[in-house]
């Protein structure tokens, strides 16, 4: 689902070049539910960026669905990463003067559907994550493991083949972060969603299928 091949990303400014990613070669299979590990600034934000198509390489290939993603127009790249990719960030990144219900049909926007078809698809992700509820809440109303569901209800609207998940129990607390965890795992497990996840949280890493370690940029597991 995922293939990397020889990635590597450097930065560049005028006067010095940081090296974030190191020859990393990483094939995710269709259904599997991956976690990456390793310590701060050690390029896992970046690699999850590469994969979700929001940044590209220095070198190397990056095919999702086996569809090769390099050199791709920025009209047809959007357009992919919507259809296919739903992104889960730690700071939830939903917008406070919008309700819940119009947060999680934000990506359906983009796509051509009508606001009928809009507004039973977030509803029904809603749902799913067992909010459905506080459709009519603002984000302000709800708590921190709420939120998190509500931005996991938005990742998964346009049902996407693949989920990544950036320290998406990062800001909870366990008992709300076991929550999440079991919401991720029934989405892989009951629609054979493919998801990767950073995390620092060993104990959520060992009930993903594999892992994956990084250290400086390079992959040592």
């Amino acid at each position: 689902m995922i293939q990397l091949n020889n990635i590597e990303k450097v930065y560049r400014t005028d006067t010095i070049e940081t090296q974030a990613l190191n020859n990393i070669s990483l094939h995710v299979q269709k259904g599997e539910f991956l976690s990456i590990m390793g310590p701060s600034g050690c390029g896992k934000s970046t690699l999850l960026n590469l994969m979700g198509l929001l940044d590209v390489p220095s070198k190397g290939d990056i095919l999702i669905d086996q569809q090769v993603t390099q050199n791709m127009a920025d009209t047809k790249m959007a357009r992919f990463r919507n259809s296919r990719i739903g992104f889960i960030f730690q700071s939830y990144h939903l917008i406070n003067d919008l309700q819940v219900l119009d947060n999680v049909e934000l990506p359906l926007l983009y796509r051509k559907s009508t606001a009928k078809e809009r507004r039973e698809l977030a509803t029904e992700a809603l749902v799913k994550v067992g909010l459905g509820n506080r459709i009519k809440h603002f984000p302000t109303q709800l708590s921190g493991g709420q939120r998190q569901r509500v931005a996991i209800a938005r990742a998964i609207v346009g049902r996407p083949q693949i989920i990544l998940a950036d320290e998406p129990t990062g800001n909870l607390d366990s008992a709300m972060g076991d929550e999440i965890m079991n919401i991720l795992l029934d989405l892989n497990k009951t629609d054979g969603t493919t998801i990767v996840m950073v995390t620092h949280d060993a104990n959520m890493a060992e009930r993903t299928h594999r892992l994956v370690r990084l250290f400086d940029g390079s992959q040592v597991q």
